[in-house]
């Protein structure tokens, strides 16, 4: 049986400042921006090279809901990504190397939202088995 995570949902108080935020600064692509009707819109935007997309809008989460932290957007250069973001007017943290080859970057969306970028390098000795 097939499991796979394509869909996690966002709190947003302001769509028209997420969707701006995730598509021209952060460089999401925007999937679908609809209004079904019944005063709800729907908002999904995916981010570059990834299956799983993130969505918000009106009639998605409780007003009330709390802000989803944690999320890890997984690069090749944090460095670079992190650049990137700042050039484009996000606030990033600076970069933190964990040990291991392991390296993060992180910001929050303007709703609290937070996400890590995350470098894993591929040259990590890992331990052998004997």
């Amino acid at each position: 049986m097939d499991m796979r995570l394509e869909l996690v949902p966002l709190v947003s108080t302001d769509v028209e400042r997420s969707k701006a935020f995730y598509a021209d600064r952060v460089g999401f692509h925007v999937d679908h921006d609809v209004e079904p009707g019944i005063g709800m819109r729907v908002v999904q935007l995916t981010p570059p090279g990834s299956a799983c997309s993130v969505v918000f809008g009106v009639g998605i989460s409780e007003p009330d809901a709390a802000p989803v932290r944690g999320l890890h957007l997984v690069v090749d250069d944090v460095e670079l990504t992190r650049e990137a973001l700042i050039h484009n007017g996000v606030e990033v943290s600076e970069v933190s190397d964990m040990g291991g080859g392991v390296r993060y970057a992180y910001f929050s969306d303007p709703d609290g939202n937070s996400w890590a970028l995350q470098q894993i390098s591929q040259e990590v000795d890992l331990p052998v088995e004997s």
